[in-house]
């Protein structure tokens, strides 16, 4: 028994905080309104839009999420009008971890398959 337990925690992986900040270019579009990102990470997942802001009129959106995870990679689409999600019938978005805390920014236009993940150093 105590090896059983012994085991089961050593599965157990730490947790480190990762800060990501999404970026959506949705100049391109039309009818632009409640542009947010749904995922994974959103509490129910994938039920819960989290707005994202396009602060200064360029028609890039923006929203940054911190979180203390043990994930390996997160999942996620952006939405248009609270309920119109990208990419439709294709894979979702992914951004992949490594194990120890993380700054990342990932850029994205709506609706075109791809993005560009980066590692921010402090």
């Amino acid at each position: 028994m105590l090896t059983s337990l012994t085991l089961l925690f050593a599965c157990v992986q730490e947790e480190h905080l990762k800060t990501i900040t999404f970026t959506v270019d949705m100049s391109g579009m039309e009818n632009i309104g409640n542009v947010g990102i749904r995922g994974q990470f959103t509490n129910p997942p994938w039920q819960v839009t989290l707005p994202m802001t396009d602060r200064n009129g360029d028609g890039i959106y923006e929203l940054t999420l911190s979180e203390t995870t043990a994930q390996s990679s997160v999942a996620f689409k952006f939405v248009n009008q609270d309920n119109i999600f990208e990419l439709d019938c294709k894979p979702n978005r992914t951004i992949q971890f490594e194990y120890k805390p993380e700054t990342l920014e990932y850029h994205a236009i709506f609706n075109v398959e791809g993005g560009d993940q980066k590692s921010i150093k402090p």
